[in-house]
């Protein structure tokens, strides 16, 4: 049985979003290269992805070409009203903000046992997960 992984939105702005000498790039951009097939993002990631590259003054081709990418190579959950109230939950019970909490419940609604982002604490377990 295969590992999935959930990647936040922030590894894929560090990943494509070149800065020089940026150590964070480096890394994401080889995580992103190198990690096991599929990986999971949700279609929050993909709109907080558009949004952030915009705000980088990223032209919009540029962006919907690497949106298109990261669908083509990614297994896309969608947000369900069982995702978002399960992010409530999460929400209250782990005091993270509303979209980490929805990011939390999509990867578990997918059935990841990973998820990679820097907003939350290395090794940390969520739901028994």
């Amino acid at each position: 049985m295969s590992v999935k992984i959930f990647v936040d939105t922030n590894i894929w702005v560090y990943a494509h979003l070149e800065v020089e000498n940026d150590s964070k790039h480096q890394k994401a951009n080889l995580f992103v290269e190198q990690a096991i097939q599929p990986l999971v993002i949700s279609t929050q990631v993909l709109h907080e992805y558009y949004s952030t590259m915009l705000k980088n003054n990223m032209a919009d081709e540029w962006i919907q070409t690497n949106i298109e990418a990261m669908i083509e190579y990614c297994d896309v959950q969608l947000i369900t009203l069982s995702i978002i109230r399960l992010a409530h939950r999460i929400k209250i019970r782990y005091r993270f903000s509303y979209w980490d909490s929805l990011i939390i419940a999509s990867a578990l609604d997918a059935g990841c046992s990973q998820l990679y982002s820097e907003n939350f604490q290395s090794q940390q377990v969520i739901e028994n997960h």
